[in-house]
């Protein structure tokens, strides 16, 4: 019952990542930017045929095949293995919408549609954002979660 939490959100981050791309598609030129608080935040349409920020222009069919990959394996973790975080699960769960995000992108128009502009970082779209807040959240339940009873493990006994 708890996994179909998880693949519940990852469905709603996923229709929310096709709604925006759509709307931005439809709607906005490409490469002009659009002005929504002076210049320090911006629509601008743009076709990413790299991976991340843009590096490794034209490496489009290796950047499908890994999110491709990613996706299966963040899928089979969330579907079959027993994982007691929920920090983490959620986090795996807004890391894959946004792998699958991009992933359909990548099949459909051979790029990835990006088009929010913040001043000082790349220009990105939600599935971007899911992958980095998924990300972020799966580093703080390791880094701060940890087990609730350490005492009771063998390797952490003196």
């Amino acid at each position: 019952m708890a996994r179909t939490r998880y693949f519940s959100l990852t469905l709603i981050l996923l229709i929310i990542d096709r709604l925006t791309k759509w709307w931005a598609f439809s709607t906005m030129d490409r490469g002009v930017p659009n002005n929504l608080i002076g210049n320090f935040i911006r629509l601008t349409r743009v076709h990413n045929e790299g991976g991340a920020f843009g590096i490794f222009p034209g490496g489009g069919i290796v950047f499908l095949v890994v999110s491709g990959v990613v996706s299966l394996i963040l899928f089979l973790i969330l579907l079959t293995m027993q994982i007691d975080s929920r920090l983490i699960r959620t986090g795996m769960a807004f890391v894959l919408a946004g792998a699958l995000g991009n992933l359909v992108d990548r099949i459909q128009w051979g790029y990835v549609l990006d088009f929010f502009e913040i001043r000082g970082f790349p220009i990105f779209n939600v599935a971007d954002a899911c992958i980095t807040v998924g990300a972020v959240l799966i580093v703080l339940a390791i880094l701060f979660g940890g087990e609730r009873n350490r005492s009771e493990r063998k390797a952490d006994r003196v």
